[in-house]
Order: C-alpha cells, then structure tokens, then sequence
C-alpha cells in the first residue's frame, strides 16, 4: 500500500523546513516557491515525510493513503 503527498499551496509559506527534512522529496527553488519531486515516494521516506508534515508551520503538508 502506497501513500501520496498532498500540499495545500494556499496555505503554504515555503519556508523550507520540508526541504530540510526530506530533500528528495521537497524543493524550495529561487522562485520562492515549493515544488514536490516526487508525489509518491517510496516507504523508506515515509518517516521523513512525516515529520516534515508534522513540523510545517502551517500544516500544508497531507499523507493520502492507499
């Protein structure tokens, strides 16, 4: 069972603390906006993506299962 990442654009800040945490998955770039580099990643980064969904300031970050 798979899992997908969800960000809620409005709400996001692109204060890259995403980035931080999961580099391979999030990318603030010059633009100042965040980009996801892969929507699906593998459940070896699942613990990453977790705590960068659990440490973003303004909760943009979601984890849809299945």
């Amino acid at each position: 069972m798979g899992y997908r990442i969800q960000v809620d654009f409005d709400l996001c800040e692109s204060n890259a603390i995403c980035m931080q945490i999961a580099p391979e998955v999030f990318e603030v770039r010059d633009d100042d906006f965040l980009y996801i580099l892969n929507e699906e990643p593998g459940e070896d980064l699942k613990a990453q993506v977790e705590e960068a969904a659990q440490r973003c300031p303004k909760q943009a970050i979601a984890i849809a299962e299945g």
